[in-house]
């Protein structure tokens, strides 16, 4: 019986290593069709659209649960406030990849969970302690160099994608935060900020659609949303220590997609840089494992 137990056991953790590969995949899948979309289109008329595409999977979601959920809230003050830096990840994200290649502006969300730490010491009164505030610092000087620290360091598009993950984090952070709140409810009001952003964004910019683009971008919602879905049930799975690390297939498939789809290689400094977060974040999901204190939410990505 107990050994039967265990290989159940294992079986169910393989299928979230899985989940979260594939979920990973997605939203990799889903940034590359960002980009492409985002060069024909404003960001916010692709905003719009793919917020209707998000909502074809989370409707059935919505309807599972307590209809009263979705506007019974713990906490509004910070719920709006998760609801906007999720739209300003999500538009900041879209501006970046206008200009930037996949692979750049996913150095800078890699960075993500080494904010996280810095945020949820001050944030959450999580106690971080030397060795983790040093691989902080050693994520930031990757990020420093992933900038390229020239005048370019400043240019708009580096800010977008520094700015957007930064926005992350913090929406991260305050999904912990708000963790009585259920993921369905949480989507879906990061999803109508996206939609009103989008509408907002969109006013004297919104172009003549072809029923192709228009399915391009209702899937780029449905691509994500999927996404989310496989990443959450992936985390009730496995261990979230176990799963951590996999979220850096981002960066590999971010690499991949760009080259096929946009011709786009990495140069020497991007690829430096990338080292040095992947490395510092992976030491602090490790010390998190040992301390006992590693929150999931840290490797759950909201979508872009």
């Amino acid at each position: 019986m107990r050994a039967g137990k265990a290989v159940a056991n294992g079986n169910l953790v393989l299928a979230g290593m899985l989940l979260m590969l594939f979920g990973d995949f997605l939203f990799s899948l889903n940034d590359a069709m960002g980009k492409w979309l985002v060069a024909s289109f404003s960001v916010g008329q692709v905003l719009v659209i793919r917020s209707f595409g998000a909502f074809l999977i989370l409707a059935p979601m919505i309807a599972r649960q307590d209809k009263a959920a979705l506007f019974r809230l713990e906490q509004p003050s910070l719920q709006l406030l998760r609801v906007v830096m999720a739209t300003v990840d999500v538009a900041l994200f879209y501006a970046a990849v206008t200009y930037l290649p996949l692979a750049d502006v996913m150095t800078f969300y890699m960075a993500g969970p080494i904010y996280v730490a810095a945020i949820s010491h001050f944030f959450l009164g999580e106690r971080i302690g030397w060795r983790r505030w040093l691989a902080v610092l050693v994520g930031f000087i990757g990020v420093l160099i992933a900038l390229r620290p020239s005048a370019a360091m400043f240019s708009w598009p580096s800010f977008f994608g520094l700015g957007g993950s930064l926005a992350f984090a913090l929406t991260l952070v305050l999904g912990r935060r708000l963790r009585q709140t259920g993921d369905a409810t949480l989507v879906a009001w990061q999803t109508i900020g996206a939609l009103a952003a989008g509408l907002v964004l969109s006013i004297g910019n919104w172009r003549s659609v072809s029923v192709l683009d228009i399915g391009a971008m209702l899937a780029l919602g449905i691509v994500a949303g999927s996404a989310h879905m496989l990443i959450t049930r992936s985390l009730k799975l496995a261990p979230a220590s176990l799963l951590a690390p996999l979220q850096y297939s981002l960066l590999i498939w971010a690499i991949v997609l760009g080259f096929v789809f946009f011709g786009d290689i990495p140069d020497a400094q991007i690829i430096i840089g990338s080292v040095i977060i992947v490395l510092a974040g992976l030491f602090i999901f490790h010390r998190k494992n040992v301390t006992d204190t590693i929150p999931k939410e840290a490797v759950a990505r909201d979508g872009h």
